[in-house]
This record gives structure tokens, sequence and C-alpha cells, in this order.
């Protein structure tokens, strides 16, 4: 590869306005927990996505958690989660002592089936034994069919926990991501469209993020003395890195733009792959570009291109293929989570790409294909 650099997948863009506005926090003495950013960034948050109410977290998973919690999802309970997305949509799950069941997609957006819930929940309700709530996953940005979703629960008086981590900016057909006023999880992990480092929140109801900021700080009762009568987490974010999330939020908008052209650019030079077709979203964040390939194992693929000094990755595998879910119940649909497993690979997508690296990836991937 000579002297080229590495394209990654999806990295980080920062810069020294980023850096200013943690030196600043650092040099203010707003080391701990809380702090002036940390309320400001979660207003900001609160105002872009439309959402009632919202509270900074350490991770999305964090988040799941906290929504599940908020829902009323105990140990024991069965939760709907869709199976093509990531482990830490089903850890979440676990940790809250339930059990996932898991659920195909559907072709027009790769998220929760609707039709498939509506029959699931049918057969559960005629056998008397509900799931406590129903997870959907806005996939790579794609937004899932809320409208179809949510009348399914609401036939039964089913909640609803919306897994946002991948969609901060999408605009589905229910509008912004805070719209639906239900338990909405968010990451901002490093590779997500805008990073905390690591980090989360969760949006919602006022009185759920009333209950979920206060599990998130160990559950302390208002007293001097550290009193407790509820189990709590430390879940809250830190002040110095709300401090990086409320640029990045600035930021983002030029940042979907150039994710979005750079997913425009992949389309125009593959007119004979796949891609999402994002039935359900208005506006994309294009978080990362997935593309269905017409030939080829996409692992391989992958490892070809990492030796040409660029970073892809297969698309999710999906969790009913996980071996440490083995023995979880999953719901057959079309196949679409294993098909997107099957062929689906995931083409560098950060906001930091140049059209040269752009150019790069496009001749990377013909000069690989050309060998299948």
């Amino acid at each position: 590869m000579g002297d080229l650099p590495r394209i990654l997948l999806s990295a980080p863009e920062v810069g020294s306005a980023e850096r200013h506005a943690l030196l600043t926090s650092f040099d203010e003495g707003w080391i701990a927990p809380v702090g002036p950013d940390l309320d400001a960034f979660e207003v900001e948050l609160g105002e872009y996505t439309n959402s009632s109410a919202c509270v900074a977290l350490a991770s999305g998973t964090a988040a799941l958690h906290l929504g599940l919690l908020g829902a009323g999802v105990k140990p024991g309970d069965d939760v709907v989660v869709q199976s093509a997305t990531f482990a830490a949509s089903a850890f979440a799950v676990v940790h809250a002592g339930a059990n996932p069941v898991f659920l195909d997609s559907e072709h027009g957006s790769w998220c929760l089936d609707p039709h498939l819930l509506a029959e699931f929940l049918s057969e559960r309700a005629d056998a008397n034994c509900l799931p406590a709530a129903v997870m959907p996953v806005d996939l790579y940005g794609s937004t899932a069919d809320y409208p179809a979703i949510g009348a399914a629960c609401a036939d039964y008086g089913i909640p609803v926990v919306r897994d946002a981590a991948e969609a901060l900016g999408s605009i589905s057909t229910s509008g912004q991501l805070g719209n639906l006023n239900v338990p909405t999880a968010l990451s901002f992990n490093g590779n997500k469209i805008i990073t905390t480092s690591s980090g989360g929140a969760l949006l919602g109801s006022a009185d759920l993020i009333e209950r979920a900021r206060y599990l998130a700080t160990q559950a302390r009762q208002p007293v001097l003395h550290y009193e407790h009568v509820d189990i709590g987490f430390n879940y809250r974010m830190s002040n110095l890195l709300a401090a990086l999330g409320r640029v990045q939020l600035a930021g983002l908008e030029k940042k979907i733009e150039r994710r979005s052209k750079i997913a425009s650019q992949y389309r125009e030079a593959f007119p004979h792959f796949g891609w999402c077709p994002f039935e359900q979203t208005l506006r994309p964040n294009n978080w990362l570009t997935v593309a269905i390939l017409p030939a080829g194992d996409p692992l391989e693929i992958c490892r070809a291109l990492d030796d040409l000094g660029i970073e892809a990755r297969p698309a999710w595998k999906p969790m009913h293929q996980q071996p440490v879910f083995a023995k979880h119940e999953m719901v057959y649909g079309q196949g679409v989570a294993d098909a997107l497993f099957a062929s689906g690979i995931c083409l560098p997508s950060g906001s930091t790409l140049t059209d040269a690296d752009v150019g790069r990836v496009i001749n990377s991937v013909r000069t690989v294909l050309a060998k299948v």
C-alpha cells in the first residue's frame, strides 16, 4: 500500500472546537460528572430531537437498560427485539433480567417487520403470554414503521422502547426522534455520527426521564447522608464528555450532509448493488452506507479490502445466529436479517472522508470484486 493512509469505516470528526470545549470545562474545574455542559447538552439534545425530556448517560446500552426499566420490564419478562441489530440491543434486555425474543425485519426498511409483529402478538395473546415490551431498532439510520408497530402494540397495551443508537438526525414518517414520546436510546460511541468518545442518552416523557436520571445517579435520596431505597446505577455522562457532545451536536447537520453525499457517490458508482430503500425514512442520516453485493462472501471481501488499506465490515450478524443466544426464540419472516448478513457490506462512510478517499474505496471495491 506504500504510504497511503488506512481508510477507516467511520472515524470521528473532531477538531479545535472540541478541544477548546474540553479544555474550558477542565480549566473551569468541571471534572465531576455534573456541571453546566451536561445540563446544556441535555437541553440542546432534547430541542434537536423534539423530545419532552432527555438524560445524558455513560453509554447507549445504559440508555436501553433504563428505557426498558422505565417501560416496566421486569425479570423473567419477554421482550421482542429485532434480530438484525448490534448485540447491545439484546444485551440490554438481559441486563434488565428479561428474555429477548427475536423477530425478523421487513424489506422496505431493514427494521422490525410490523406485520410479523402483529401476527406474533396475536398468537401470544391467544396463549396468554404477551411480551412486556417491543424494541425496534433504527438500522444504519433507517427508521422503523412506527405507526404500524405502535398500532400493533397498542392493541395489547405493550410499550415500545426505541433503539435509535444509529439514527440521530434521521427523520422518519413520524418526524424527529422525540416525536413518539417513547423511551428512545441514543449512542455517542466513537464510530457514531456524533461522538462523546463514549456515552449515550435516553429520550422520553418527563416522568420517565426523571426516574431514569435518579436511577442513573446511584438512586441517591435527597438527603445529606447516602441513603438508598432502590438499586441504582452509575450511568451518568460526565460534564467533560458533554462539553465535547455539545460541539459535535452543533455540527451534526453538516456531518449528515457529507455522509449523504458519500452515500450518493457509492450508489452512483455501483448501480447494480442493492441498497437500503429507506421506505419509512424521510431523511436518513446515512450513518453507514451498506451495500448488498451481487456476488461474493462479505467476510472475504472485507479481508481483501483490508489488504488494500480499506476498513469495511459485514452487515450485523443477526442475534438469532449468535452463539450466546442460540437457545432463544426466533420468529422468521422473509429472511431479511439472514440475507442482510449473507450479502451486506458496510463501506467507509465517515464525514472526514475526502472525495479522493471515496474514489479510492470505489476503485478498491471494483478491484476486489473483479476477482470474485
